[in-house]
């Protein structure tokens, strides 16, 4: 068992710009507590880094005491695999800066950043990244984990957008990772999570956006089969401007009208790049398939959209999650989706976002995401901010998942999984899993970063 005493903590602690916490400081449950409340873990020590130097002194610092050692950025991660019991926690939190390039259109982003410290840094000059759905989100684990959202049928998967990044090998040494410098460990670390290497900072390309088109649309839940068939059809035919990703909710309170507080939906969440004289055309046949509930898509900055659902999802509920890629909406598939009706709680839902067009312009084999023939990214989401009914939203999400199963790739994006073994990994990475490890085995031989989706080395 890994052995640190008071003193060689307090000499680690004077190496440090940043905080040391330990478990008898005042503000250590703070510390500890990450964004899903159902992770309730004990760290033996947090390193809350302020710069490189920071993360690099406690990197040596876990791989010398033999601590199990778990990396934290600024975000969500869902399946509590940023903090570790009895371990160290190198947390990334305050490494804030970002710097943009609007002339090269490129952006330097710091570890500790969420989605909505870098659009608020972009649109100011007009531009923006592919990111995910929610702007607490963080940049890090987003991104390591692949990467989709609102922009990926116009720009691909953020991983597609990233040009370069600085790692901090498990052997201490500071690297840059690009097409040019180390690029195995480049292809490694588009998609293939935080096995390789602590990141502190990333520089992504940059897109003109400013305005879109967004917002829900809600239909009554008895239209789920026929706009489910529709959607399925019409979408892939769009061009890759019209972004919409397919929803099944039970409606929460605000922002949505009390009249409608509690209905069963299905519908879309709308994110058009294309003319805004345009959207109306755009937006029609989804009226015409089946009357909607609920309408509220308008032009807004991008930012606006990305920040929508922010208060719906505040830090400290109970999540449980199940994820799946998809490559067909069979008819057989979408009858499962009928089990929804069963969901326990308001916040609770799924959603099949598409990730198609420009995804499916980069080859299977040119970054570590796995299965680029997938069409859609699938989540089932229980959610609730009552630990009383952590056990219920648990069983939703897993029962619901082990139906629609049968009928998706058989691997998930890793962002949406918990922590569900080697099986679910090797599955999700597919033809670029045993690269993975050899990978692995070059930057990692000892498995230091292994509190994360884990990809064991080769040999």
């Amino acid at each position: 068992m890994a052995t640190t005493d008071d003193t060689e903590l307090e000499q680690f602690g004077d190496t440090l710009r940043g905080e040391l916490i330990r478990p008898d400081d005042q503000e250590f449950d703070d510390a500890r507590a990450v964004y899903n409340a159902m992770i309730d873990k004990h760290p033996r020590v947090i390193a809350r880094c302020s710069d490189v130097a920071d993360v690099i002194a406690a990197v040596g610092f876990g791989r010398d005491h033999g601590l199990e050692t778990a990396i934290r950025s600024g975000g969500h991660n869902g399946a509590g695999l940023a903090t570790v019991d009895d371990g160290l926690v190198i947390d990334l939190s305050e490494m804030t800066g970002v710097r943009v390039d609007p002339e090269a259109r490129t952006v330097h982003v710091e570890p500790g950043c969420t989605w909505g410290d870098v659009d608020h840094a972009t649109h100011a000059f007009g531009l923006a990244t592919v990111s995910g759905i929610i702007s607490t989100t963080g940049v890090g684990g987003l991104t390591l984990g692949g990467g989709h959202g609102y922009l990926s049928r116009k720009h691909g998967l953020t991983i597609d957008n990233l040009v370069g990044a600085d790692v901090v090998l498990a052997d201490g040494r500071l690297v840059h990772a690009s097409e040019d410098e180390h690029a195995d460990l480049f292809w490694a670390l588009r998609g293939g999570g935080g096995n390789f290497g602590v990141v502190t900072a990333f520089e992504f390309e940059l897109h003109p956006v400013e305005t879109v088109v967004a917002g829900p649309l809600f239909w009554p839940i008895d239209a789920l089969e026929e706009t489910m068939q529709w959607y399925r059809e019409w979408l892939p035919a769009q061009p890759a401007d019209v972004y919409a990703f397919y929803l099944i909710h039970e409606v929460p309170g605000d922002p949505f009208p009390e009249a409608i507080h509690g209905e069963n939906v299905c519908g879309l969440m709308w994110c058009y790049l294309g003319p805004e004289d345009e959207a109306e055309d755009v937006i029609q046949p989804a009226r015409d398939v089946a009357e909607p509930l609920f309408e509220h898509v308008d032009p807004m900055p991008y930012p606006a959209v990305q920040s929508m659902f922010d208060g719906l999802y505040p830090p400290g509920d109970h999540w449980y999650w199940k994820g799946d890629l998809v490559y067909e909406l069979t008819d057989e598939a979408i009858a499962e989706h009928e089990r929804f009706a069963e969901v326990p709680t308001p916040k609770s839902g799924m959603h099949l976002y598409p990730i198609d067009r420009a995804v499916h312009a980069v080859d299977g084999d040119e970054t570590a995401w796995g299965h680029r023939e997938a069409t859609y990214s699938m989540a089932m989401v229980g959610v609730d901010p009552d630990p009383g009914n952590a056990e219920a939203i648990t069983d939703w999400a897993r029962s619901y998942w082990e139906a629609v199963h049968p009928h998706t790739v058989g691997g998930s994006y890793v962002n949406f999984m918990m922590d569900e073994g080697e099986d679910r990994i090797r599955a999700s990475y597919g033809d670029n899993y045993e690269r993975l490890r050899e990978i692995k085995a070059t930057y990692d031989p000892d498995n230091l970063f292994r509190i994360n989706q884990n990809i064991e080395p080769a040999g």
